[in-house]
């Protein structure tokens, strides 16, 4: 464990926080991709099947019931508890064009081909692209509340910061995963322009939230 991935972790858990409340106290889930919850409700599903067989840390097993639980129930409260206010008219990039690719890559391209080894290795490319359905969604609406703007915020820093770790592991540990650090980077990719609005739009400005189409 270092600094920074521990900022990272604190980054991501902040994301997560912040989008629960946001949907728990405005009792809507307005402007939320669902197919993006889904999709990283896949992720830590996938990633974390071996909550029972291995333990690393208390740390590390508390991190992963925190985003099991809250991915899934961040799924729940927005096709249950609050389906109505789900806007699925502007949320309509097609999922299985994301994670078919992604499954087929993680059978060919993988460090060992095991069950889990799989299913982790999906989980990182998966991960990657698991945000476009939200960005798509602002594209298409164009414009955002500030709460949903700072989750998303959060959420690119959380990857920003993995990449920092590992260059830091590199160096200190001369430790590089191939797999790990590309997708990291793809996806940090996927957020530059979202960066770029948040910082002029909404920190300086303090309005709300818009993307050009």
């Amino acid at each position: 464990m270092n600094i920074f991935r521990l900022s990272a972790d604190l980054a991501h858990l902040v994301a997560i926080v912040v989008l629960m409340l946001k949907i728990w106290k405005s009792r809507s889930c307005e402007g939320i991709s669902g197919k993006s919850q889904i999709l990283f409700a896949t992720v830590f599903i996938a990633r974390y099947l071996d909550l029972f067989t291995n333990f690393y840390s208390l740390y590390n097993t508390a991190m992963k019931v925190f985003f099991l639980a809250s991915s899934i129930g961040t799924v729940y409260l927005m096709w249950h508890k609050f389906k109505a206010t789900y806007d699925k008219n502007n949320d309509s990039l097609r999922i299985e064009f994301l994670v078919i690719p992604c499954l087929v890559l993680a059978l060919i391209i993988n460090h060992e081909f095991l069950f889990m080894e799989v299913l982790w290795t999906f989980s990182i490319y998966l991960e990657a692209v698991a945000i476009m359905p939200q960005l798509f969604m602002l594209s298409r609406t164009g414009n955002a509340e500030t709460i949903t703007a700072h989750y998303l915020f959060a959420l690119g820093s959380y990857r920003a910061l993995y990449i920092v770790n590992w260059i830091y592991r590199y160096y200190t540990e001369n430790f590089f995963d191939p797999i790990a650090v590309v997708a990291g980077i793809v996806q940090t990719v996927l957020y530059a322009d979202f960066f770029y609005l948040y910082i002029t739009r909404v920190l300086q400005s303090n309005r709300p939230f818009e993307m050009s189409a």
